[in-house]
């Protein structure tokens, strides 16, 4: 699809990309093929000349999915050192972090593209201990014989029950 990058049209573009990968029944793959979606067109909107005009692209082949985003500007991105209290200049940081793979390549005279990859195929999990818990372990409910109850109310003196007010966890 082609677009201004602008804030109004990165958001339109989160969704298309969502809603697609919902139709390829890729759920899991949504928030971060967004994120990365979302980093590259920020990039063009706070970078790219002449213009914000720009193209993006999903292909889902067998085991990989690629997002790319193609511009007019022809200066490759460069990954930054961020200072720590910086507010911009992690995105491309972000995208190499939470992806596959990831790069950029002229495309042409006068432009590139940014491209990032994501594995489609769910790895399985390696056999671990499971995780330590702050709770202590649950434990069984020994059997309590129904005389034991008995006991308990004559004790107490609850004479005969009364009927409790019926009450819901449902609000409204």
């Amino acid at each position: 699809m082609e677009l201004q990058a602008l804030p109004s049209r990165i958001g339109q573009v989160r969704r298309i990309v969502s809603a697609q990968l919902r139709y390829w029944h890729m759920d899991l793959l949504i928030d971060r093929a967004v994120l990365g979606v979302t980093e590259l067109l920020t990039n063009v909107h706070l970078h790219a000349r002449p213009d914000k005009t720009c193209t993006v692209e999903i292909e889902l082949l067998l085991d990989r999915l690629t997002v790319s985003v193609r511009d007019h500007d022809a200066r490759l991105p460069v990954v930054d050192d961020a200072e720590p209290l910086a507010t911009c200049g992690r995105g491309l940081a972000m995208v190499a972090a939470m992806s596959e793979s990831w790069g950029a390549r002229p495309d042409g005279e006068s432009g590139k593209v940014v491209w990032f990859t994501l594995p489609t195929a769910v790895t399985a999990a390696p056999v671990t201990a499971p995780p330590v818990s702050a709770r202590p372990p649950r434990r069984l409910v020994e059997e309590v014989p129904a005389a034991a109850f008995a006991e308990v109310e004559h004790e107490v003196g609850l004479g005969s029950p009364q009927p409790a007010p019926a009450r819901s966890a449902v609000a409204g």
